[in-house]
């Protein structure tokens, strides 16, 4: 049984269909509106088919406080700051929006965004996206998950540390809701991320499990995890985003520049096309080569009525000759005619 898809604007996705690469702009821009529409422009350069930011303000995701349980440790990239205080870093304003959805849209890509809570869902409805996010962190945010069901838009749900439950209770809590189709993203949430901690045989379990379209929000510093991932079926690829790893940010150190990320969807389309089909014999390319395999040529001379043996006929290459595996049928059977050494072999001249 095929696996669903689904439609974001008048893209396809799912297994079978071209990949579906999204631009994550995250913190990326800086709180400076004229990057981010650079990011836009570079993402569109770059090969991307969608960008992607995110809705939220410091109040929706947390409160201000120093108290030690709203301070970041753990070994990431922002240890010791407060959740605020990056938060407020980091998020996008929000009237910029409308705008950057227009600048996305002259220059031909999809512009959806995260929704951290129910008041940015309303906002992002207003917008019209085409489609809504669940971010690794809200997926065990039930009633968020149902109210992104709710307004029946595709929805892409990260499971970055998520238990096979957790994901499970998502899914039925979107359905339930209402949600037109869903599309899940096997995620590792760590910034950056180690390739060895990526695990992108979860792939092909929650295409198994879940029979939804799968893909991958990565956060690896290098190209190759996104390839693999389509390799082992992945048809969504979100990868942030910036202009350059040199300008201050929360999200830089694990973004990838223009440059690199040109070269990471060159490679993930070059990966998609090799996938093709289940086929088995020569392709046209290989057709040509055909004559390079071994065939049953004569490479003695031999007369009309001698015996053929394993010494006057052999197994060599060029093709124009009788199947290799015919060469049991031939040995002591009579030559029909004078043959010359190097002639190919084949069933008239034999009796």
């Amino acid at each position: 049984m095929p696996l669903p898809t689904m439609r974001i604007g008048d893209r396809r996705i799912g297994r079978g269909q071209p990949v579906y690469i999204v631009a994550e702009v995250s913190a990326n821009h800086n709180r400076d509106y004229e990057q981010a529409v650079e990011i836009i422009h570079a993402a569109r350069a770059s090969g991307a088919d969608a960008v992607k930011v995110q809705t939220y303000t410091p109040d929706t995701l947390t409160i201000r406080s120093d108290e030690e349980a709203f301070r970041i440790g753990g070994g990431t990239a922002w240890d010791g700051r407060t959740l605020y205080d990056l938060y407020s870093e980091a998020s996008m304003p929000w009237e910029w929006q409308p705008k950057l959805q227009k600048v996305a849209g002259e220059v031909g890509l999809d512009f959806f965004s995260t929704a951290f809570d129910r008041s940015s869902v309303d906002f992002l409805e207003r917008l019209h996206v085409p489609v809504h996010k669940a971010a690794s962190f809200e997926i065990v945010d039930l009633a968020l998950i149902e109210k992104l069901g709710a307004t029946t838009k595709p929805l892409i749900l990260s499971t970055g540390m998520a238990t096979l439950e957790e994901i499970t209770e998502a899914v039925e809590a979107a359905r339930h809701a209402g949600a037109a189709s869903i599309c899940l993203l096997k995620c590792t949430s760590a910034y950056p991320a180690c390739p060895d901690e990526m695990n992108l045989k979860t792939i092909t379990d929650l295409e198994r499990v879940f029979r939804l379209p799968v893909g991958l929000s990565d956060h690896t510093v290098g190209l190759a995890v996104p390839v693999a991932a389509v390799a082992l079926g992945a048809c969504v690829i979100e990868k942030h985003l910036t202009l350059s790893r040199s300008l201050p940010g929360p999200d830089s150190a694990f973004s990838l520049e223009p440059s690199e990320y040109k070269a990471m969807a060159h490679a993930v389309r070059e990966a998609e096309r090799s996938l093709g089909e289940v086929r088995y014999g020569p392709s046209d390319q290989e057709s040509p080569s055909l004559v390079f395999r071994r065939s049953l040529f004569v490479v003695t001379n031999v007369s009309k009525g001698e015996l053929l043996t394993e010494a006057s006929v052999r197994s060599i290459r060029p093709g124009h000759g009788l199947a290799p595996k015919c060469l049991a049928e031939v040995v002591g059977r009579e030559a029909a005619t004078d043959i010359k050494a190097g002639t190919p072999l084949a069933w008239d001249l034999v009796r």
